[in-house]
């Protein structure tokens, strides 16, 4: 219901909501310990992005929180509403600030639009892996191609 019941207002206030998704009551701790935090996002926050990638590394420092950032990014001319957010970056300006913050938070990024993947930690760490385990195979075959020609 309290989904619901929200309406869009053109800003995106990051900070209030990751206070309250992280700064809670001690006496409640123990029932709300929170893992990961997953941002979903269509642009930049209202906030500078140094001032929230220090609140992030501070809050995230002593625990095993960590903070996650979707971006997708809207084609030019799909919102219909006329609302302007409070702050305005170009889609590559709101990925670098998202990317710092979620490193700063040990989170990944994910950057995404109608067209396809722009970018992925995911997808970044396999193709990497992807990478090491072909090197690996080349080392290996020319080892075995070095003792083959020993005998």
């Amino acid at each position: 219901r309290w989904v619901l019941s929200l309406e869009c207002k053109g800003s995106r206030n990051f900070m209030s909501a990751l206070r309250r998704a992280v700064e809670v009551d001690f006496k409640d701790r123990d029932k709300q310990k929170s893992q990961g935090l997953y941002l979903l996002t269509t642009g930049i926050p209202d906030q500078e992005t140094h001032t929230i990638s220090a609140y992030v590394a501070e809050a995230c420092g002593g625990c095993d929180l960590q903070l996650h950032v979707c971006l997708f990014s809207v084609t030019a001319g799909t919102d219909s509403s006329g609302i302007i957010p409070a702050r305005y970056a170009s889609p590559r300006e709101a990925a670098s600030a998202f990317k710092e913050i979620a490193q700063a938070a040990k989170g990944r990024f994910h950057w995404f639009g109608e067209a396809g993947i722009f970018e992925s930690d995911d997808i970044t760490s396999i193709i990497s892996e992807m990478e090491k385990a072909k090197n690996y195979s080349q080392k290996c075959a020319f080892l075995v191609e070095s003792l083959k020609q020993r005998s």
